[in-house]
């Protein structure tokens, strides 16, 4: 069942009514609503065109956020094969919110790390939302150290609202953690690629994507803070969240015109949980361009790339 975002609701109305149209023609044989029913799918498809064709930075984070939108674990079921988890940071426990292990993409062997938001109550619960504690940056760090070791190139999939800031976390160095993730990120001598999937909140975005290249969905977020955590310290006020969210520049769009990202993929009609084999497909299009890219590079050539990359940021818009 379709579940619709706030000013998806006239959307809502209009599939609403063919279905209903359509439920009574499978009640009544006698009945023909094949034209009534194909005039309001027509008006659906336009109505969905307009709602998508200019969304705003706010909207754009409920769609990054929407809960049917393909999560890490379908992109490994659908782009790698032969997946084999790796679990544990092999010093304090297995962190469910970051999941990943060895693969094989295209028939190229690579280690594969990412954040899991899960798809029901009861996964989203065992994974945490997608909010890692320390121990999931410690198993990252733990996974790109395998990878450099072996020579596979890296590939993250983000998706998180932000590192979990439970006392906790913080107790177990949750700071310190993130840190040593992104100096992973930077060190390792191999070809690391990431693709921001949903949400990408913070450090805890970071500590994967400080990568050699980056790209976004079309409707993906990547920013420093969230929108309501940005207007609550800002204005003092949550509710200033969409003046928040402009302010940020938090859209692919706005990041791929500062030089943060290289990349924009693409999203079917009315975002990516509308046609989720069709934008993995995409996904799995630039992670072979990405990867493409940086063939040939030797180590030495891949960890001056991505340093540079990142020493390079603010330069556009600078010159502006």
């Amino acid at each position: 069942m379709t579940q619709y975002l706030d000013f998806e609701k006239p959307l809502a109305e209009i599939e609403g009514k063919a279905e209903e149209l359509r439920a009574l023609a499978r009640a009544n044989a006698e009945m023909d609503v094949a034209e009534e029913a194909a005039a309001l799918d027509a008006k659906a498809v336009k109505l969905l065109d307009e709602l998508y064709k200019d969304l705003t930075p706010w909207r754009k984070c409920q769609v990054a956020r929407h809960p049917d939108r393909p999560h890490c674990r379908d992109y490994i079921e659908k782009l790698f094969t032969e997946y084999t988890p790796l679990a544990g940071d092999r010093n304090f426990a297995d962190d469910l919110a970051v999941m990943g292990g060895l693969a094989r993409f295209k028939d190229r062997p690579v280690m594969v790390i990412g954040h899991e938001k899960g798809s029901d109550t009861k996964s989203r619960i065992a994974h945490n939302f997608g909010m890692a504690r320390p121990e999931g940056y410690r198993k990252a760090v733990r996974l790109m150290e395998m990878a450099s070791r072996f020579g596979l190139p890296v590939v993250t999939l983000i998706d998180t609202a932000g590192a979990y800031p439970g006392k906790g976390a913080e107790e177990r160095g949750q700071s310190e953690a993130i840190a040593r993730s992104t100096e992973m990120c930077l060190k390792i001598g191999v070809p690391l690629v990431s693709v921001v999937i949903g949400e990408g909140g913070s450090g805890g975005a970071v500590a994967f994507a400080t990568a050699n290249r980056v790209a976004m969905l079309e409707h993906s977020i990547y920013s420093v803070i969230s929108p309501e955590g940005c207007a609550s310290i800002l204005w003092k006020n949550a509710e200033k969240m969409r003046e928040a969210a402009v302010a940020l520049r938090l859209t692919a769009q706005d990041l791929l015109k500062l030089g943060v990202i290289d990349q924009v993929i693409a999203e079917p009609r009315g975002g990516a949980h509308r046609d989720k084999g069709k934008t993995m497909d995409a996904v799995g299009t630039a992670i072979t361009a990405m990867l493409k890219d940086l063939d040939g590079k030797d180590s030495a050539a891949l960890i001056k790339d991505r340093r540079q990359k990142f020493l390079n940021l603010g330069s556009k818009g600078l010159a502006a």
